[in-house]
C-alpha cells in the first residue's frame, strides 16, 4: 500500500465539548487509524466558573457555602476540606463528635458517589440495567442524607468550628437499616461486574495502566488502587474522626476497568463498616466552638480522601475576615492524564468506558483560566479589569 493511500485512512475525531456521550463540556481529539487510537489530546476549561477569585471577595463564613457548590457531588468533602484547613490556621480545635459526623456524612457521600458513577459507567458500556438498579438504590443513601442534613446535595452539614447537625436515635436506626440494604445491593453488583461476559469485554483487559504508569502519572484514588498504588489520604494522613476510625485501603493489581470496578464497589463495603463504628462509637460532645471572625495570617494546606481520590486545599490569611488566596486542586485532574495515556491502542468505541473509569468531574476541575497577549505574556486579573472597563467605556 503507497504512503499516500496510508497515511489517507488516520483521521483525527474531536468529541465535545458538545457532545452526547459527554455530560459535562470536555474537549478530546482522538487520531485513529481505521478504528485504533494512535495519539489523544484534552483540552479543559469549558466550565470556569471563577470561584476561586469569588473567594477573595466574601468572609470565611459565606465561603464555606460558595466552595461547598464546586461539585454537587462531593460538596460535602470540599465543604470539609475548607474548614479544616481555615480551622487549622485560627489554631480551633474542634469537639469529637463534630468530628465524627464529618466523617460519616463523608462516607455516605461516598456511597452516593460510587453508586452515581456506577451507574454512568454502566450507562456508556450499554448496560442500562444496570445503570437503573443503581441508581434507583442510590435514592436509599439521598433520602438518608436528606434526612440527616436538610438537603439531597449541598449537604451544608459543615460548619466552621463544626456542624449544624446531629445524629438521633431515630436517625441512626434508618441509616443502619438503608446500610443493611444497600450491602446486600452491592454484593449483587460486584457479582455482576465480576461474571457478567457481556459486560467484561468492555472492562476487561481495557484502559490497563500498570503500577508504575499509574505512579509516574500521579492519579489518585480508586483509579490509583486499581492499579495497585497504595494511596488514600484518610491512611497516609487521617483527619476529622479517621485517627479513631481507621480506613482499610481496598487495592486491586490488574489496572484495567474491571479493576476499578472492584475497587470502588468494594470500598463500597469498607464505608458500610465505617457508618455502623462511627454510629455505634459516636462521642458526646458539643456539635461545634467559637470561631474568630478574622483568621489570623498564615497560609496552610489541607487534604481530603474525596470519593475520586485527594482533594487539595491551599488556603492564605492576611489577618483579616476575608481570604487573602485559596487554590483548590481536584483529584480530576490528577486523573486526567490517564485517559490519554491508556486510549492509545485501543478502540475508539472503548473511549466513553475509559473516560468515564476515572470518574471525571469537569465542574469541579474548571476552575481557573489563564489567559495570554497576542505577545504571548500573561496578562494579569488587574490588566484584565482595565480591559473590561476600557471595553465597557467604549459602548
Amino acid at each position: 500500500m503507497s504512503a499516500t493511500l496510508e497515511n489517507s485512512k488516520r483521521f483525527t475525531v474531536p468529541i465535545g465539548p458538545q457532545h452526547p456521550a459527554l455530560k459535562e463540556p470536555g474537549h478530546f481529539e482522538f487520531a485513529v487509524d481505521g478504528e485504533i487510537v494512535t495519539g489523544a489530546t484534552v483540552r479543559l476549561g469549558y466550565a470556569h466558573r471563577g470561584i476561586e477569585k469569588a473567594t477573595e471577595g466574601r468572609n470565611w463564613t459565606q465561603n464555606l457555602y460558595l466552595l461547598e457548590r464546586i461539585c454537587g457531588i462531593c460538596s460535602h468533602v470540599h465543604a470539609m476540606t475548607y474548614c479544616l484547613g481555615v480551622e487549622k490556621l485560627a489554631g480551633v480545635e474542634v469537639p469529637p463528635r463534630a468530628q465524627a459526623i464529618r466523617v460519616l456524612v463523608a462516607e455516605l457521600e461516598r456511597v452516593h458517589s460510587h453508586l452515581l458513577w456506577l451507574g454512568v459507567a454502566a450507562h456508556e458500556a450499554g448496560f442500562d440495567t444496570l445503570f437503573m438498579y443503581s441508581w434507583r438504590d442510590r435514592e436509599t443513601v439521598m433520602d438518608l442524607l436528606e434526612s440527616f442534613t436538610g438537603n439531597r446535595v449541598n449537604y451544608s452539614a459543615n460548619l466552621l468550628g463544626g456542624v449544624k447537625c446531629d445524629v438521633t436515635p431515630e436517625l441512626a436506626s434508618a441509616i443502619l437499616k438503608g446500610t443493611d440494604f444497600l450491602e446486600e445491593r452491592s454484593r449483587h453488583y460486584l457479582t455482576v461486574v465480576t461474571t457478567d461476559e457481556v459486560f467484561l469485554q468492555r472492562t476487561r483487559g481495557v484502559g490497563t495502566m500498570s503500577k508504575e504508569q499509574a505512579e509516574h502519572l500521579g492519579v489518585v484514588g480508586p483509579t490509583a488502587r486499581a492499579s495497585g498504588v497504595a494511596r488514600d489520604i484518610r491512611i497516609e494522613a487521617p483527619y476529622a474522626a479517621y485517627t479513631d476510625f481507621p480506613a482499610r485501603i481496598v487495592l486491586e493489581t490488574a489496572g484495567d476497568l474491571e479493576a476499578r470496578f472492584v475497587v470502588r464497589i468494594k470500598e463500597l463495603f469498607e464505608s458500610y463498616r465505617l457508618i455502623r463504628e462511627v454510629l455505634d462509637k459516636l462521642p458526646t460532645s458539643e456539635l461545634q466552638t467559637r470561631m474568630p471572625r478574622k483568621i489570623k495570617a498564615g497560609e496552610t494546606i489541607s487534604r481530603v480522601e474525596a470519593p475520586r481520590g485527594e482533594a487539595f486545599y491551599f488556603i492564605k490569611s492576611n489577618g483579616s475576615d476575608n481570604p487573602e488566596r485559596i487554590k483548590v486542586r481536584t483529584p480530576t485532574l490528577c486523573n486526567m492524564g490517564s485517559v490519554v495515556a491508556t486510549a492509545v491502542g485501543h478502540q475508539l468505541a472503548d473511549m466513553p468506558m475509559i473516560l468515564a473509569g476515572i470518574d471525571p468531574c469537569f465542574s469541579c476541575n474548571d476552575r481557573t483560566i489563564t489567559v495570554r497577549d497576542a505577545g504571548g505574556a500573561l496578562v494579569t486579573w488587574e490588566a484584565l479589569r482595565q480591559r473590561g472597563l476600557a471595553l465597557h467605556r467604549s459602548k
